[in-house]
């Protein structure tokens, strides 16, 4: 309008009008009112006037505008309403023009105030003050107070319109005051300002520095606050009347409108502080004494009851003053916000308490109040912590309205604020809660908690705090406030007041950070941080109660918010590091998440617990939403969160799949049963929610990850604790939580692996199998994706992570549950398939868990623990480091040594074999790489001063590798089972044989001493303890054959196999060993085992320890025993050197140097030997070995052969012919090596040895083996043995020196002692041994062996000995021969009782050819009396045989007999020969002897016992006539050289005269005695036999020279005579015959007497 006004056309419209009012003016005061019509027409004509005087009309309308307006005022002056109208409106149209000077304005405002009290034109009147004011500045001061008070007096008039439409005006005309003075203010923006007035004038009044409009505003401030404080104004003259809320409300709004005024000056900002805030807190008095209920009687002093239109709006004044001013009032803030916070106390009325909520409501929507709040008092020491009790009483009043039970509900149960689990439902279904939960309500929105229903409404929109009951200003008496408007506003304040916050701290927490990356100084913002983090934790715990309370809402939009705002909050708690905050938030959330009262109730069924499902749904929504967007914050309240989650899972029934994702399943229990069709579509959702929740831990940082991880622990312990003791289904949520995050994290695996494997151990050792399942599940999976996983450095380059990653799996080797382990180990056999190549330095970890075996563990676990080893042995060896060698080694070892599988032990032992292959082919890289190993080893062990500690250390490390395997086989080749040691003993020695090359030789010392001769005790010690119970046939299926069934036959095996396995070690490597320095140790240790073994009772063990012996002896066994007894030699290894002794190089040289020793160890062994170092031939002659061999041998020997002292059913054992063949075959070798030294002591010893053997019995059921038939003369394989000893002895002697020769007679000793043998069998102790031919071969009984052919055999060696040794000194002084008489003379005696015909022939043969040689001998040293002992003893044997005592057996035929006289006749023929010729050097006494023989000989020579017919043949008549012969021959030797023949001729003859003699005269005698009957055949052969002698001896008589023959002899001839004249008598004719031969001769001898006188003629 001010635009257009000044316009010419405006300008020219004014006029016009002008004149037309005053033209209307003077028409209506025509008749009435003249002077008022003169001076409307004067107006006209001045108005004219001016118009035509000036351009600037309306400047000169202003300066006349008194005169001008006056003709107006006149009219108004009429009090005629037509009148007045006109005026007022003519008035309003100059005033609308500004054409009013102050003067004018001045008349005008008088004027208004005339018409006011006369109660004229009031609305007019109002309109006329308003455009007065609003249009223009001219009225100043008391025209301005004036005007103001007008209006005031207008508004308290009868007229209700008048009253209203004055209120507005006075509202209007106070903001026109304020709005010149901020006019005002912005006029003089630039001018430099008069110096402020002193600080101490405390004069009210004193306005003198204010500006004209900013003056009239002033005055206007004051007065109004002396109107409501009902003091008289000082500026407003004339008020009449003025009432308090309309004060209030215009203080409202100033202060509301203009804050600036008063900020900016001074005197304002005085009055503000001095007059407006106490005038408020005066005013709230009575609200703050009133107590609801207490009655006026009560109290002695009557308590002024609240007034609502006051409180309200002392409310508003309040809210304004603290919105706008709260900088200049903070100390009176801090006491509005008290009072404020009173209000809201239960006890005040409802009203109070709506109005209270809603100032609450719009201090909660202006965030930097609430921000300037906690900085101003919360963080202040000794202030009210103002925003805390806000907070706290929204709480306390929204639970307050839950809580106050009203008459629709009088069961609900008041709880204390703790939170939902600890109330009791109450008994809501009489209450309108029912009603609302049922159903039939739904469409409203509300609050269900604990049974008290509270409607939502819709309050404002959020962000804005649009008040009901705070603009309720006409209301006088208290409204009735709706149920549930104050739960609204309250619900709505915590919305924003929770945004409010947000919005603050997230725009402070961006701006400190931008600060923190400037400086690291402290900040002024940091202030308000902290003013946060002060303020709210003590605000939290109301405002979480509140929003519990209110989480049980039925809208959907309603819950959104709460849960918005709760997560908003628990956010920012995290944020800032406010711990117990951020959980209360957080445990609010999760509470709502599940149904109600589920903490107390699991299975809660009812149907709050159905219609709430939604709401469920929605804060699992939003819990999910906290866990994922907001999961750095969470920290320890992971817990929580993650504790709710699994809840939900269990009730959704989701279960772990892969990688520990849930996915619904088919829920075994649990409440499944009450989900509803709209939960059940939601579960992919929520599922996926979760799956990504947790993979969204990637995104975390290191600390709250860690959160996370101890959360997911802590639950899973809890978990753990709730499934022991029950076969439940157990929670298994947080087990695959944690794989899934441990998948999800796996780049940065190390900050979360100790403790979420040290937890998932745990889980493995859970007695439930489910828990620990997955338990074992999830470790796997972690260590297999770590080990896959492509870490930054590869875990090649990163050792530490890979030893970290695969340390778990070896912590789960102590789990004893075997399904743990069986996934355990599958696990390793997969890392292996997919990961081998790579493994490093984690081997020994792997090598370890497939180690980690043990015997009760069960097959499958072996078994599956076993693929994993051989898929390392086949696949990886390689790729390891050479350091895990040895580990590979023992963990195949210890799958040998467990006992669950036989098969596994044998493979294993297979695997071991492999494994030394491997090292064979790798040798030279596995060296280098160890020795590098051993150095860097070496240095670290110095550093620390330690020394190394490794097993067999000084050995070099390569070797130490061999000496582990060989050490492991070895605890194999003791193993329990026989097959595993039979296999392991094998693969041992083949190991040693194949690859002992590769050691170095130092190292064969340990070998030697810690692997063999170790093994060997250890054998040793099994064997002779074992236990000799038969074992039965394993399981049926299973037959033992009977040389095993006993654990000692079965340890037996093991023990041949291990000594035959080193004495071939010690055979082979011999030069290698004897480098050692202990070998001869070595050898004895080795000795003294075979010794051992082969006085072991148990004859498959003594007899491999021979073959043993033999062996190391480097003697070859014979394949079968040689037919030809010239090979028996070769046969037995010794070289055929010895039996040829012309071959050897020279008499004294030793016998085995005829072939290289090279030539012969490789005749001996094949190639298996290498070839000595030159230089080292003598090293296999080392005597002392040899000597150590041979006491070893004696010792055995004299040990096997001593015959048992004990009676015989004592017995235990009896060496097997075998056995003893071997150990004797052992001799002629061992020989060689110690005839230089073989004393006579020793010759004794071997004798002994020998003699033993030979005497020891065969059991009955062997000896068809040994003997093939009794008849056949053969001899066993041990006899040609013994007697091959014997003649490797006596050849050595024979090309030895001299020396030798004394051992000649001990050798014969033994032999005759053989000899005798065939007579008498030798007794092994005690034992009763029955004649081979009477034992029956089906009982264990000892039988006798057939010694007849040894001792033919042993004889003959005798004959042939002799025949070379006659003559040898030793030989005659030892009385060889005479030993030799004596032994024959047993069978010459026994003749026909000998057990063997043929014993006695050949023993008369021997005899023969033995003193063909040795009479000679005899004879020559007759001197020396060294044969004088003999002579005896041979006329003894001739007698013992010749006039044997035994009888031929009846069944001798005629020319067996024959035969037999024909030897006879040989002996005596020797006689005639070898004896008789020579008796001049024989003993006299001996031929004598002789002499005497031949006589019985000649005549008493028939057998008694031959029948008649046979007499004739069996009188011996040949032998009878060779003796006789032989007799005379010697009675009447021609050339009588010696006296000492004639004597023995005498002898021969009177011995048989004096015989003849007794013959004849007995004969005489028993004829004369017989009588009639005939004399016995054999006497009247024997008389006719004397009688044919005497008539021989007759011839020969006749025949000598007479000077031969001795008187003596004539003397006994002629005494003869008588006898034979005597005999005539008897009857026999043939004796007759004879008589007559015999007395013929006598005729030669009938002389007549020779006379005493000579004739001279003879």
């Amino acid at each position: 309008m001010k635009m257009s006004t000044s316009s010419p056309e405006a300008v020219k419209k004014l006029l016009e009008n002008m004149q037309t009012d005053l033209r209307s003016l003077s028409m209506e005061c025509k008749k009435k009112f003249p002077p008022v019509k003169e001076a409307a027409e004067s107006g006209i004509v001045k108005i004219k006037t001016i118009a035509a005087r000036n351009t600037d009309i309306l400047a000169a309308l202003k300066e006349n505008s008194s005169e001008v307006v006056q003709p107006f005022l006149m009219g108004c002056g009429t009090k005629e309403p037509k009148i007045t109208q006109l005026c007022l409106a003519a008035i309003q149209r100059l005033m609308s023009h500004e054409v009013v000077s102050e003067a004018a304005a001045g008349n005008i405002i008088n004027m208004l105030w005339q018409l006011m009290e006369n109660g004229l034109e009031e609305l007019k009147l109002l309109q006329t003050v308003l455009v007065l004011l609003t249009t223009n500045t001219v009225v100043h001061d008391e025209v301005l107070s004036k005007a103001i008070v007008l209006c005031f007096r207008l508004h308290f008039t009868k007229d209700n319109i008048t009253n209203n439409t004055a209120a507005a005006t006075v509202r209007q005309v106070v903001t026109v005051v304020f709005e010149r003075m901020v006019a005002e203010d912005e006029r003089f923006k630039g001018i430099v300002e008069h110096p402020p007035p002193v600080q101490g004038n405390t004069n009210r009044r004193s306005v003198s520095t204010l500006r004209p409009s900013a003056k009239d505003a002033y005055m206007l401030f004051q007065d109004l606050c002396q109107l409501v404080n009902a003091d008289a104004p000082y500026w407003l003259v004339g008020m009449t009347e003025m009432t308090r809320t309309f004060g209030l409300e215009l203080l409202e709004s100033v202060l509301n409108d203009f804050p600036g005024v008063f900020l900016q000056h001074q005197e304002f900002s005085f009055l503000l502080k001095e007059r407006v805030c106490p005038l408020v807190i005066k005013l709230f008095s009575p609200n703050i004494k009133f107590r609801q209920g207490s009655s006026s009687a009560a109290s002695p002093v009557p308590v002024e009851k609240p007034y609502f239109p006051i409180c309200m709006r002392l409310l508003r004044v309040v809210s304004v003053l603290i919105k706008h001013f709260y900088s200049l009032l903070v100390t009176e803030c801090e006491i509005f916000l008290s009072l404020l916070v009173k209000f809201l106390d239960g006890e005040k009325p409802q009203w109070l308490r709506a109005v209270a909520v809603e100032s609450v409501h719009r201090l909660c929507v202006q965030p930097h109040l609430l921000r300037s709040f906690c900085q101003s008092y919360d963080m202040k020491q000794h202030s009210t912590k103002v925003f805390r009790d806000i907070v706290n009483a929204l709480g306390s009043f929204i639970q307050s309205l839950f809580i106050v039970p009203n008459a629709g509900n009088a069961a609900a149960v008041s709880a204390p604020a703790g939170g939902s689990g600890s109330g009791v439902q109450g008994a809501a279904q009489g209450g309108p809660g029912a009603g609302g939960v049922s159903g039939n309500l739904t469409t409203q929105a509300a609050f269900e908690y604990r049974g008290t229903w509270i409607p939502l409404m819709t309050v404002s929109v959020q962000g804005s705090a649009k008040a009901t009951y705070l603009e309720m200003l006409d209301k006088v008496e208290p409204p009735s406030i709706p149920e549930g408007y104050a739960m609204s506003v309250a619900f709505s304040a915590l919305l924003d007041l929770v945004r409010g916050i947000t919005t603050m701290i997230e725009r402070e927490l961006s701006a400190e950070e931008e600060a923190a990356a400037e400086f690291r100084e402290a900040h002024p913002d940091q202030e308000s941080y902290a003013a946060v983090l002060a303020g709210r934790p003590q605000s939290v715990f109301q405002c979480l109660f509140c929003l519990c309370s209110i989480h049980f809402s039925t809208d959907e939009t309603a819950t959104e918010n709460i849960l918005k705002a709760e997560l908003t909050m628990a956010s920012l708690c995290g944020r800032l590091g406010l711990v117990t905050p951020r959980d209360a938030f957080i445990t609010a959330i999760c509470k709502a998440s599940l149904p109600p009262h589920y903490a107390l109730t699991v299975l809660s069924s009812n149907a709050a617990s159905l219609s709430s499902k939604g709401t469920n749904i929605q804060c699992m929504r939003t819990l999910l939403n906290l866990a994922h967007c907001h999961g750095a914050v969470l920290g320890t309240s992971w817990q929580l969160v993650l504790a709710t989650l699994q809840h939900l899972v269990w009730i959704l029934g989701l279960k772990p799949g892969v990688g520990g994702a849930l996915k619904p399943g088919r829920a075994v229990e649990g409440p499944s049963t009450v989900l509803t069709t709209a939960v059940m579509t939601d579960l992919p959702v929520i599922s996926n929610i979760l799956s990504r929740l947790f993979e969204s831990s990637q995104y975390l940082d290191d600390v709250s990850l860690h959160h996370l991880i101890n959360a997911l622990c802590s639950l899973s312990l809890e978990a753990m604790e709730m499934a022991y003791g029950n076969n439940k289904e157990p929670s298994l949520f947080a087990v695959a939580k944690l794989l899934e995050t441990g998948l999800v994290n796996m780049d940065r695996i190390e900050i979360l692996w100790r403790p979420l494997t040290g937890h998932l151990l745990e889980v493995c050792q859970h007695p439930n199998s489910r828990m620990r399942e997955w338990g074992a599940e999830a470790l796997t999976a972690l260590i297999k994706a770590g080990l896959a996983f492509k870490h930054d450095p590869p875990l090649a380059q990163n050792q530490r992570l890979q030893l970290l990653l695969l340390n778990p799996l070896k912590e789960l080797s102590n789990v004893l549950h075997a399904d743990i382990r069986q996934k355990q180990l599958e696990s390793v056999l997969q890392i292996l398939q997919s990961q081998g190549d790579s493994l490093g330095p984690g081997w020994p970890l792997v090598l370890g868990v497939i180690g980690a075996i043990r015997n009760d563990q069960g097959e499958s676990l072996i078994r599956t623990a076993f693929q994993c080893l051989q898929l390392v042995v086949t696949d990886f060896l390689p790729t390891m480091p050479c350091t895990c060698l040895q580990i590979v080694v023992d963990v195949a070892g210890s799958f040998g040594l467990q006992n669950q599988e036989l098969n596994i032990s044998l493979t294993s032992i297979g695997l071991l074999w492999n494994i030394s292959d491997y090292f064979f082919q790798r040798g030279e890289t596995i060296t280098l790489e160890l020795e590098r190993e051993e150095e860097a080893l070496q240095k670290q062990a110095q550093e620390k001063g330690e020394t190394l500690n490794r097993p067999f250390h000084p050995a070099p490390p390569f070797d130490c590798l061999w000496l582990c395997l060989y050490a492991k086989l070895g605890e194999l080749c003791v193993d329990p089972r026989p097959a595993v040691r039979k296999s392991a003993g094998q693969t041992l020695f083949s190991t040693i044989a194949a690859h002992g090359t590769l050691l170095q030789q130092p190292t064969w010392h340990i070998v030697v001493w810690k692997v063999l001769f170790h093994l060997l005790d250890c054998v040793r010690t099994s064997s002779t303890t074992a236990d000799k119970e038969k074992i039965e046939s394993g399981g049926g299926n299973i037959l033992i054959h009977h040389s095993r069934d006993t654990a000692e036959k079965q340890w037996a095996e093991t023990w041949v196999l291990t000594l035959a396995g080193v004495a071939r070690i010690f055979n082979t490597r011999r030069y290698l060993l004897q480098q050692l320095g202990d070998f001869f140790e070595a050898w004895e240790v080795l000795l003294n085992h075979i010794q051992s073994a082969a006085l072991s009772k148990n004859n498959e063990v003594s007899l491999a320890a021979l073959k043993s012996f033999q062996e190391i002896l480097q003697i070859v066994t014979p394949v079968k025993d040689s037919d030809k007894a010239g090979d028996a030699l070769a046969a037995m290894g010794v070289p055929p050197v010895l039996i040829d002794p012309i071959s050897a190089s020279g008499p004294g040289r030793p016998l085995l140097r005829s072939d290289s020793l090279v030539e012969r160890l490789t005749r001996y062994n094949g190639a298996e030997l290498q070839a000595p170092p030159p230089g080292e031939e003598s090293a296999l002659e080392d005597s002392a070995l040899w000597w150590s061999a041979w006491n070893t041998w004696y010792r055995t020997g004299t040990d096997s052969t001593r015959p048992p002292s004990g009676p015989a059913e004592k017995l235990s054992f009896i060496p097997s012919q075998p056995y003893l063949t071997a150990l004797i075959q052992i001799f002629p070798a061992l020989y060689q090596h110690i005839k230089a030294n073989f004393s006579m002591e020793d010759l004794k010893k071997l004798g002994v040895i020998l003699h033993g053997a030979v005497s020891v019995p065969i059991s009955s059921d062997a000896s068809p083996f040994i003997l093939p038939s009794y008849t056949e003369a053969v001899l066993t394989s041990l006899q040609e043995a013994v007697l091959t000893a014997l003649d490797v002895l006596q050849k050595a002697i024979c090309v030895g020196p001299e020396n030798l020769q004394v051992m000649y007679p001990a050798i014969f000793e033994q032999l005759l002692l053989f000899v005798e043998f065939s007579c008498k069998p030798p007794q092994y102790g005690r034992m009763e041994t029955k004649h081979v031919a009477n034992a029956k071969y089906n009982q264990a009984e000892w039988v006798a062996l057939n010694y007849v052919p040894f001792a033919e055999r042993s004889l003959e060696v005798v004959v042939d000995l002799y025949h070379k040794t006659a003559c040898h000194k030793a030989v005659i002084n030892e009385k060889v021969l005479q030993n030799i008489i004596k032994t024959l003379r047993m069978p010459l005696g026994l003749k026909y009782a000998c057990p063997s015909e043929s014993t006695w022939k050949l023993a008369v043969s021997s005899l023969l050819k033995v003193l063909s040689i040795g009479l000679p001998v005899a004879r020559q040293h007759a001197s020396s009396g060294k044969f004088d002992t003999m002579w005896p003893e041979l006329a003894n044997a001739f007698e013992d045989f010749l006039f044997t005592k035994s009888t031929p057996p009846d069944n001798l035929s005629i020319q067996e007999f024959q035969k037999n006289e024909a030897i006879d006749v040989e002996v005596v023929q020797l006689i005639s020969t070898e004896i008789l010729p020579f008796a001049n050097f024989i003993p006299k006494d001996f031929v004598g002897q002789i002499m005497a023989m031949l006589n019985k000989g000649s005549i008493h020579s028939q057998s008694p016992s031959f029948t008649e017919a046979e007499i004739d043949v069996r009188m011996r008549e040949e032998f009878s006539k060779v003796c006789f012969e032989t007799l005379l021959q010697f009675s009447f030797s021609n050339k009588v050289s010696t006296p000492q023949e004639g004597y023995i001729s005498r002898m021969a003859l009177s011995v048989l005269l004096k015989r003849s003699q007794d013959v004849l005269r007995r004969y005489v005698e028993d004829e004369r005695l017989s009588g009639r009957c005939p004399l016995p055949r054999q006497q009247v052969t024997e008389i006719i036999f004397v009688l044919k002698a005497i008539s021989t001896l007759m011839d020969s008589l006749k025949k000598t020279q007479p000077e031969n023959v001795d008187g003596n002899t004539w003397a006994q001839v002629i005494a003869l005579y008588p006898t034979l004249v005597e005999c005539i008598t008897c009857s026999s004719s043939e004796v007759s015959s004879a008589l007559k031969e015999a007395l013929g001769p006598f005729k030669d001898f009938m002389q007549p007497p020779v006379s005493r006188v000579q004739n001279g003629e003879s």
